[in-house]
């Protein structure tokens, strides 16, 4: 029997981790339908020599792939070139899935044949353990699993990450790529494949154990801060992605609509980190008008439909950025970030 689902686990330094995330895969009844990927990312740290022990003790259903440190997308796209799954899904090395319903999930998946399957995540604090659920069930029908065209469920949701499994020959014969030495890239995981996707089925299954609460995560702001280029490239990149999908003569509504919405929000984002700074910071807002005028001439529709997602930038267009600093510490205080 061929392999039902290919789990790709992005690796860098996560030895603290791994052990955890590579035991919540072992259940023996799917052992021999799953593959585990461990990309090990030039790690420094133990990270290979764990998966290696996984994939001495379980050699059909774990494989380390070491390499060159390449960056979060780098281990995604390494992961497309060489899975071997019907499915396709990405399980970060410091996070891990629940056991239980990840066995119900590869039993139905076995007889699956939509090219995106949704399914829910717990968002997990790594200090308490709390767990706060993330569902789908908007995607819910009558046999109280959804099988939908995406253009039916393109407005009612925005799966994360976390969220997605792929048909793995969307990926491979697609050449989807993502951005490598670059973080936040999981955007462009989640749209690339779009244009390609004709058919979704929701599994009302909790799946996806996300960890919370890392204050060195490249989602704190922090974090945010330190890799503001990052971010901004990758708004630009999937930017240029829209336009291109845009000017396809297969490009349907639905998608342009799901996918100009994802940007614009993610551009909304990209306010609140410049808004992160000291208002006073003549740099940040020279780098904020030069990112804003990009958007403006890469694509009209994404620039339109960002200041409609965020009001700070929609007032500070009007006013051609005259009282930034004030527009600012506005948007500060309402985001509740006044400065200490």
């Amino acid at each position: 029997m061929g392999k039902i689902l290919s789990i790709v686990i992005p690796s860098y330094n996560v030895e603290k981790y791994l052990e955890q995330t590579l035991e919540s895969f072992i259940e023996e009844s799917i052992l021999d339908a799953i593959e585990v990927l461990i990309v090990d990312d030039g790690s420094k740290d133990s990270t290979a020599e764990i998966g290696k022990r996984f994939e001495e003790k379980y050699p059909g259903s774990f494989r380390v792939i070491s390499k060159e440190n390449g960056g979060h997308g780098s281990t995604i796209n390494r992961g497309i070139e060489e899975c071997t799954g019907k499915y396709f899904k990405v399980v970060d090395g410091d996070d891990w899935v629940n056991t239980e319903d990840f066995k119900i999930l590869i039993e139905k998946l076995e007889s699956c044949e939509a090219d995106y399957v949704v399914t829910n995540y717990y968002e997990v604090n790594d200090q308490t353990g709390e767990k706060t659920k993330k569902e789908y069930k908007d995607l819910l029908n009558e046999s109280r699993e959804g099988h939908w065209d995406f253009k039916e469920i393109a407005g009612r949701v925005q799966p994360s990450m976390h969220a997605l499994i792929f048909k793995s020959s969307i990926l491979k014969e697609n050449h989807i790529r993502l951005d490598e030495h670059s973080f936040y890239v999981d955007v462009e995981y989640i749209l690339y494949p779009l244009p390609y996707v004709k058919t979704v089925a929701y599994y009302d299954l909790f799946i996806y154990m996300y960890r919370l609460a890392q204050a060195t995560q490249s989602v704190s702001m922090q974090g945010f801060q330190k890799h503001i280029q990052n971010h901004m490239d990758v708004i630009c990149h999937l930017t240029e992605f829209y336009g291109r999908y845009e000017k396809d003569s297969q490009a349907e509504p639905e998608k342009l609509s799901f996918i100009s919405k994802r940007i614009a929000q993610m551009i909304g984002d990209q306010v609140t980190i410049f808004m992160s700074y000291p208002v006073e910071d003549d740099s940040v807002k020279a780098m904020f008008i030069e990112f804003d005028k990009k958007i403006q001439d890469t694509n009209r529709v994404i620039y339109e439909k960002s200041g409609e997602e965020s009001g700070t930038l929609k007032l500070l267009r009007r006013l051609n950025f005259v009282g930034y600093r004030k527009i600012m510490a506005m948007g500060k205080k309402r985001n509740g970030m006044e400065e200490k």
